[in-house]
């Protein structure tokens, strides 16, 4: 019988592109997929590091799993990610339960390491790769053209690791400096994976607008070049920075219908004094003004957020700004989170001087206000016209597809005389909770996000 590998993912697109190349690596060993902790002879958690929250929870589900160990002393439990990388060969002397640790550098060395474990060693893995050069084709050479279409979807990493150093951030310590691949090597990929089915890609870089390549070749051209592949629909990339977005990105994303009018943009608070504490290296004025510009060449752009409440000496007035930005630019979707400090960044040597109840009190506005922005967006959603891509079939409901219009809106449209795959116009009749509900029409009406 062959072994079955079972990989928990927390964290961003990134862990979750690492954690599918991981299966393509343990695939060739032999693992089969388990569906769950139980029925596995190795467990993966690709960890992240970015909040609190998320490492507490790394060191929670390892408690959980002390008792799958005492049951089956053969039981593999691996930990990979931003947290390996971070906490090290402490989390082999926290929990005897751990045979592995490796870092977000060290998943294709997967084969020796769990070699390595056969032989009875703990290995602890979380040295970089050589970055003597900004230009790096990160990827393995036999691993370029074995990329990963889950459904309609395919990522691909375009630059690892991040250079902003950001005060409150501890990416650039866990995935460290920045490293762009080659643009050949890119569309490579890109091919493959639309020979494999891909009808959307996503870009993935940890500020992925600052790829540069040799001879001036940036994220605008990369994009540029993607956009005109045969038989790709869609494409969307994820997270770039405010300071390195500009109106010829805009232009580029209104002109060209496969690039998604989506936008991921962070802008962490509306202060421009905790903007400069952050090291953000934009003014709230900067970052409004570029996407004053994007929303006037690409009308029912989707544009969500991330934001921190509660960094340290955030006052009533400047958390106010905070709320001002939401109400100006009526984001999609916001990513809210309180502060906390992470180890060895350079706000974590500020004190912490927000009371947590503050925190939790600003978090909860922010909530409020966006939770009444998406239900006033999504009730001006009603009797447009937005082109979707369906990508499943809903759990529940029956004679019900699901899928995304261009603006990343979920939607549940009605009808099954189509498939997964299809670009269809849906005219949106309604909406349930954050999803808005349609129905198909006819091929030839025009689409329009709203």
């Amino acid at each position: 019988m062959s072994p079955k590998a079972y990989i928990q993912t927390y964290g961003c697109q990134m862990n979750e592109h690492d954690s599918q190349r991981m299966t393509g690596v343990l695939e060739d060993l032999g693992y089969a997929y388990a569906a769950s902790p139980e029925e596995a002879s190795l467990i993966v958690l690709n960890t992240c590091s970015v909040r609190h929250n998320p490492e507490n929870k790394v060191y929670s589900r390892l408690g959980a799993l002390r008792g799958l160990k005492a049951a089956n002393p053969k039981l593999i439990i691996a930990v990979g990610g931003c947290v390996a990388q971070q906490a090290g060969r402490r989390i082999l002397d926290r929990e005897p339960t751990v045979d592995l640790v490796f870092g977000p550098d060290n998943l294709f060395r997967l084969p020796e390491l769990l070699e390595a474990v056969g032989r009875g060693e703990r290995p602890c893995e979380t040295g970089w790769l050589p970055r003597e050069r900004k230009i790096q084709n990160f990827i393995p050479e036999e691993w370029v053209e074995r990329g990963h279409v889950d459904g309609v979807k395919a990522y691909i990493a375009i630059t690892k690791g991040c250079n902003n150093l950001c005060s409150f951030c501890i990416v650039p310590y866990t995935r460290g400096r920045e490293v762009s691949r080659e643009p050949e090597n890119i569309l490579r990929e890109a091919d493959s994976l639309i020979r494999d089915g891909a009808r959307e890609i996503w870009l993935l870089g940890q500020n992925v607008n600052s790829y540069e390549a040799a001879d001036g070749y940036r994220f605008y051209q990369l994009l540029d070049a993607l956009s005109q592949r045969d038989g790709l629909l869609r494409i969307r990339f994820t997270s770039p920075h405010p300071k390195d977005w500009d109106n010829a990105l805009s232009d580029l994303m209104a002109s060209r219908k496969r690039i998604c009018k989506q936008l991921h943009l962070p802008f962490q608070a509306g202060s421009d004094r905790i903007l400069s504490l952050m090291r953000r290296r934009h003014t709230l004025e900067e970052y409004l003004d570029k996407l004053r510009y994007l929303k006037s060449v690409a009308p029912g752009v989707g544009i969500s957020t991330d934001l921190i409440v509660g960094f340290p000496t955030e006052s009533d007035a400047d958390f106010a700004r905070t709320l001002e930005a939401l109400e100006e630019v009526r984001f999609s979707q916001v990513f809210a989170f309180k502060y906390s400090p992470r180890p060895g960044t350079a706000a974590a040597k500020m004190e912490d001087d927000v009371p947590r109840a503050v925190k939790e009190a600003r978090l909860a506005q922010v909530i409020e206000v966006q939770n009444r922005i998406n239900e006033e967006e999504l009730r001006a959603c009603q009797g447009t016209v937005q082109e979707v891509l369906i990508d499943g079939v809903h759990a529940r409901e029956p004679g019900l597809m699901n899928g995304r219009a261009d603006n990343y809106r979920p939607i549940s449209v009605r009808g099954r005389d189509f498939t997964i795959g299809d670009l269809v116009p849906v005219r949106v009749t309604g909406h349930r909770g954050h999803w808005l509900e349609g129905e198909r029409i006819e091929e030839d009406h025009p689409c329009r996000s709203q």
